[in-house]
Formats: C-alpha cells, sequence, structure tokens
C-alpha cells in the first residue's frame, strides 16, 4: 500500500514566495538605510551676516630731497706779467696792386686756327630698331631695290625663311603645347646674326624659335648716317596644331 503525502503537509510548497518577500524586504531596508540622511541640531541664525571689518593702514609716500653736494671751491687764477722791452723790429708787409693801366705792354699769344685741331673719330656701338633704322639690313636677293622694297623684301624673306625651317617639337605636340614665340635678335654690323632671345609659353617652343632664327643668313649690315650699326629686329612665331 502506497503512502500519499497530505498537500497541506509539504513544508517547500510556498518557499520562493516566502524567499521573494524576504528578499524584496531586505532590499527596501537597505534602500532606507542608504538614503537616510541626519542634520545637526544646533540653533544656527542664518538671517544674519556677521562681518569684521579690517582696515588697512596707508603708508604716506615721502619724497626724499637729496641734498646736492657742496659746491667747489672757486679756482685760485695767479696771473703772471711779463714786461717785455719793446726792441724787436717787425717787417711790414707791402701789398702791391694788380690792376692793369695803358702803360703795360699786352704780350701777345700764339693764335691757333682751326686747322691745327685734331677731332678724334669715336666709333660707337649703337643699336638702331629696324622700324627707324635709314637703311635697312638687305637680305640676300633683295639687292638693288629702294629702301621701302628693300625693306618689304627682307620682311617677306624672313617669313619664308620661318617657313621653311619650322619644326614642330615632337614632345610639344604629345602635350598638347602651343602658343606664339616673340623672337628678338640683333644684325650685326658685320651682318651676322647675335644676341637670340625669346618668350614664349614652354621652353620647349622657344628654344625651337631660336634655333630657327640663329640659322638666317649673313646679311648686308644696315646703315645709320651712312655708316654700319646693329640693327634690333623682333618676329613672332606660331606654334598651333589642328587636333583630329
Amino acid at each position: 500500500m502506497e503512502t500519499k503525502k497530505n498537500p497541506k503537509l509539504e513544508i517547500g510548497r510556498n518557499s520562493s514566495i516566502f524567499f521573494a518577500i524576504g528578499l524584496n524586504l531586505m532590499l527596501f531596508l537597505s534602500w532606507q538605510a542608504l538614503e537616510y540622511k541626519s542634520y545637526e541640531k544646533e540653533d544656527v541664525v542664518i538671517d544674519l551676516v556677521e562681518m569684521e571689518s579690517k582696515f588697512e593702514e596707508e603708508i604716506p609716500l615721502v619724497n626724499s630731497i637729496a641734498t646736492p653736494p657742496p659746491p667747489p671751491p672757486p679756482a685760485i687764477v695767479t696771473q703772471s706779467v711779463e714786461i717785455v722791452e719793446d726792441t724787436e723790429e717787425i717787417e711790414e708787409t707791402v701789398f702791391e696792386s694788380t690792376e692793369t693801366d695803358q702803360n703795360d705792354a699786352i704780350v701777345e699769344r700764339e693764335i691757333v686756327s682751326v686747322s691745327d685741331v685734331e677731332v678724334d673719330e669715336i666709333d660707337e656701338d649703337v643699336e638702331v630698331a629696324f622700324a627707324i633704322i635709314e637703311d635697312v639690313p638687305v637680305y640676300p636677293g633683295c639687292e638693288g631695290l629702294s629702301k621701302m622694297a628693300t625693306k618689304d623684301c627682307f620682311q617677306k624673306k624672313i617669313q619664308a625663311h620661318v617657313a621653311t625651317n619650322f619644326n614642330y617639337p615632337q614632345e610639344a605636340l604629345d602635350l598638347g603645347i602651343q602658343g606664339r614665340v616673340s623672337v628678338v635678335f640683333i644684325i650685326d654690323k658685320d651682318g651676322t646674326i647675335k644676341g637670340v632671345r625669346s618668350r614664349g609659353p614652354d621652353k620647349m617652343l622657344q628654344t625651337e624659335a631660336e634655333r630657327i632664327i640663329s640659322i638666317l643668313p649673313k646679311m648686308k649690315p644696315g646703315k645709320q648716317r651712312g655708316r654700319p650699326v646693329k640693327v634690333a629686329y623682333a618676329v613672332p612665331i606660331f606654334f598651333k596644331f589642328q587636333g583630329d
């Protein structure tokens, strides 16, 4: 015969409920203990403020007057007088007049004629612009023409020379560099090309423009007042390519 337990007599039936109640009670007591505040019960009057006044003693500033030092005693000067007998003879300086009168003879000086003066010719290193030169340089093939025709022929020959010797730098083409290069050069007194310099958007284009001008042929030099002089000339060279 099996024994049956009475559920009313089971001890652990409501243990979880009692544990939860006890835990909440302990937490509540712990919270109250932490929140508890105590105050001092001394009688303190908060509506009265006691202040002690402190006085700082001001020390007056006294300007000390420095006593100047006593003046130095007066210097005692002793004078000694020596009497010298006036026996020395003094030579008097005689001033003679430098003015001339009609009795003075006039000495004739050597008369120099103009023909006796020699004038040295100075070879001036003059540089004249192409636009104002009296006789422009003569490019080979422009001989025997008038001044105006010689000037036009010179400019046309320069343009033809640039077109014939023009070579676009391949590196500049690859980089897409183009623009105008201004070249200035000197036609010397012997007809040679000197002093080539340029200004442009890139060094490669400037180098090519200077190369074209530096191989210009020797010319007949320009003249100013019948004498050969240096002539400055400027020419623009355009580097421009057409895309695909």
